[in-house]
């Protein structure tokens, strides 16, 4: 999943962008509420993590903004009032969690795992597709009580592909939420992302999930023989 994070202290926004990244997400950075309202205008982020007190525009008014633009990132807003009329604002504004500094980043982390599956309304941090289970949290899938080996890449492909299970997803869709700004690929990249994992996933003894949708994108969905089976016996008996 794609993050911005929009902090001035260099040291704190290099080093949390850093947990964030070794937890599996994409994390771009802006330094200042200007820089980091144009990037909120420019690109589609699943989570925006929101400083308060920052030169240019302070968090408020960077959120009002994206809020006004019809952005509809989850937003965690970080600060160091503790006030409580300043984090009622906050929620006013349109934010949708916030954290009083200095947090803990675990907490930072759960919260923005939480926001997460509140964007995809998916209630717990595994995800089952049938046969398989995809560990958010862990970043692990396994299939038959085995696990299925994946490259973070792929894992983000197949997590991206589950939450929205059911649902056409284009490549374009699946550029944005797991590749950051900076990333250059080439044309049929996320082609190829997607061939390697059909693979993994057909190696490991999984059923076919990944349905190609031509000139539209893919679709993951539960296997036939699998939907077929919950649909003629839903007792499970």
């Amino acid at each position: 999943m794609r993050l911005l994070y929009v902090e001035d202290s260099k040291t704190l926004r290099e080093t949390v962008a850093r947990g964030l990244r070794k937890a599996g997400f994409t994390v771009d950075v802006a330094a200042d509420g200007s820089e980091g309202l144009d990037a909120a205008m420019a690109s589609v982020y699943d989570v925006v993590i929101l400083d308060v007190m920052m030169p240019e525009m302070d968090g408020f008014e960077v959120l009002q903004e994206m809020r006004k633009a019809d952005i509809d990132s989850e937003v965690l807003m970080l600060t160091a009032r503790i006030a409580i009329e300043d984090r009622v604002a906050g929620l006013e504004s349109g934010a949708n969690d916030y954290l009083v500094k200095p947090f803990a980043f675990d907490e930072l982390l759960a919260r923005v795992r939480a926001l997460v599956r509140r964007r995809y309304n998916n209630q717990s941090s595994s995800i089952e597709i049938g046969p398989l289970t995809i560990d958010v949290g862990a970043r692990m899938a396994t299939f038959a009580d085995r696990e299925v080996a994946l490259r973070p890449r792929e894992f983000d492909i197949l997590e991206y592909l589950a939450l929205r299970k059911g649902e056409t997803v284009s490549r374009i869709d699946i550029h944005d939420h797991i590749y950051d700004h900076a990333a250059e690929l080439k044309s049929n990249a996320i082609d190829a992302a997607v061939c390697v994992l059909r693979k993994k996933l057909a190696d490991a003894g999984v059923p076919e999930l990944i349905a190609t949708v031509p000139r539209r994108g893919y679709r993951l969905a539960e296997p036939v023989s699998t939907a077929k089976s919950a649909a003629t016996n839903p007792s499970g008996s």
